[in-house]
């Protein structure tokens, strides 16, 4: 089991020592920061974020059992008029990864989304290399709804994204949570 806490100065060392290429960072945050990470772009992430109708909410992911930090995870670019956020900067630490940890994180952000912030639709977009993220999605619930070509020219090549979406409905069918959507 996982929980979410909020990212803060204090885990910035650790999410520096993840991302140790130009390719790790994109991968992890498409052209949102530049490499290499370091404190000042973190700063400058975290600066509005985590507060009361922010539109962007940023987590650690500590496993509950050991409390290490195992994981990073946001909710950005949530729109309340349109009821709309995007999942984003999804990353499992190199000594956590094929443990499930992913499913978890993708199962609470959308409880947030869905069932906190009471969003209709939570989106976020995956390097179409990256397949095993792709099932994650997909188990989850996302479905895919296009494919941007050539969005990132990393190390000279240029990598294509899926974009992803699911709804509200989608997920309370889903998760089985609740067939009346105005207790949710």
């Amino acid at each position: 089991m996982i929980k979410l806490e909020p990212f803060t100065k204090e885990d910035f060392k650790l999410l520096i020592s993840w991302i140790t290429t130009p390719e790790l960072l994109v991968q992890w945050s498409g052209a949102h920061f530049k490499y290499p990470l370091d404190h000042s772009q973190l700063e400058t992430y975290i600066s509005s974020a985590n507060q009361e109708n922010s539109s962007e909410y940023i987590f650690k992911v500590i496993e509950a059992e050991t409390g290490d930090v195992i994981g990073h995870i946001s909710l950005g670019r949530i729109d309340r008029v349109n009821e709309t956020a995007r999942v984003g900067k999804v990353f499992v630490s190199p000594a956590a990864r094929g443990k499930g940890y992913a499913s978890q994180m993708i199962q609470q952000i959308l409880f947030l989304a869905f069932k906190d912030l009471k969003l209709n639709r939570v989106s976020l977009g995956v390097f179409d290399f990256n397949r095993g993220a792709f099932r994650i999605y997909e188990k989850a619930g996302f479905q895919k709804e296009g494919l941007l070509r050539q969005t990132n020219k990393v190390a000279g090549e240029y990598w294509n994204l899926i974009e992803m979406g699911i709804l509200r409905s989608e997920w309370l069918d889903q998760t089985g949570i609740g067939t009346n959507q105005s207790n949710v």
